[in-house]
């Protein structure tokens, strides 16, 4: 699995970020970004969070 992130429908909001207790991701130029992708555990907790549906897990 991997995380995949839809830039366009991303708003900057943070929640994924901080759903995620490994610190996998972050927000830089109001957009999230994966910067520490090794460390995803695939719980999907970044997923649920978002609203606008901009990151999902995908085999």
């Amino acid at each position: 699995m991997a995380l995949k992130i839809d830039l366009d429908k991303c708003t900057g909001c943070g929640d994924c970020v901080d759903a995620c207790g490994m610190e996998v991701l972050a927000i830089e130029d109001d957009k999230v970004k994966i910067i520490n992708e090794e460390e995803c555990t695939e719980c999907g907790l970044c997923e649920d969070e978002c609203a606008e549906d901009a990151i999902c897990l995908e085999d």
